[in-house]
């Protein structure tokens, strides 16, 4: 179970990767779009969400992002915490916990930000918070786990 614990944590890690790489990508992509005398409006906007008629092909990051942040993560991160009660890392709750609780955050941030744009920032902040919490997550398990760096083979102890 500390394998399933360890990976969950270095899953949640990528991902948060993975939703900065598609955030940036389509505001890339929406930005050439504008800059090449396209019109981004909320109508604009809605209809492409409803009709899946992307006005520019980057468009597809910004769902991508959705519904990774939306879903994906908050299950590996729901998972993470569940398998905590069970791998037997020492301090592992406390940090599925911690993992869980700046997701719930991420999402809230998400959300809100549509109508306050000031927790964007915060966002992206939190974004970082979270990545190296799942990091840490990832790393303080191998290092309990009395396996070796670079193998699964567990290390000889030597009782004198």
């Amino acid at each position: 179970m500390r394998n399933v614990y360890r990976v969950l944590a270095g899953l949640i890690a990528v991902e948060v990767m993975l939703q900065a790489s598609f955030i940036v990508y389509g505001d890339a992509g929406m930005g050439k779009y504008v800059e090449d005398g396209g019109v981004i409006d909320k109508a604009g906007m809605e209809a492409a969400f409803d009709s899946g008629d992307a006005p520019f092909s980057e468009f597809v990051a910004f769902v991508l992002h959705g519904m990774n942040g939306m879903m994906v993560i908050p299950l590996l991160a729901l998972l993470l915490l569940v398998s905590s009660f069970f791998a037997k890392v020492p301090g592992g709750v406390k940090w599925g916990a911690i993992v869980l609780g700046l997701v719930v955050l991420q999402v809230t941030l998400g959300l809100l930000g549509h109508s306050y744009p000031i927790l964007g920032a915060l966002h992206g902040i939190n974004a970082l918070l979270l990545f190296s919490s799942a990091v840490w997550t990832f790393w303080r398990s191998r290092r309990v786990t009395g396996t070796d760096t670079t193998s699964d083979v567990p290390r000889e102890r030597v009782v004198a």
